[in-house]
Order: structure tokens, then C-alpha cells, then sequence
């Protein structure tokens, strides 16, 4: 199952990039999120 910010991230098309660029983050910020390291 996906976490909610997957959810929302593919809803309003944006890419693991574009998502850390407007939160000011690295993508792998982005991915360890995702993965629920955080």
C-alpha cells in the first residue's frame, strides 16, 4: 500500500524531482519519505 504522499505526488503529476525542487529538498529526502524511513 502507498503512503499518502505517494498518493498525493502522482495525483497532482509530479515526479520524486520536481516535489523535493518546490519542498526545497533532496529527492532522496523525497524517496526515504516514501519508503517510510521518516
Amino acid at each position: 500500500m502507498e503512503n499518502k504522499m505517494v498518493e498525493y505526488r502522482k495525483k497532482f503529476g509530479l515526479s520524486q524531482e520536481k516535489l523535493a525542487e518546490k519542498l526545497g529538498v533532496s529527492r532522496q529526502t523525497i524517496i526515504s519519505i516514501e519508503k517510510g524511513k521518516y
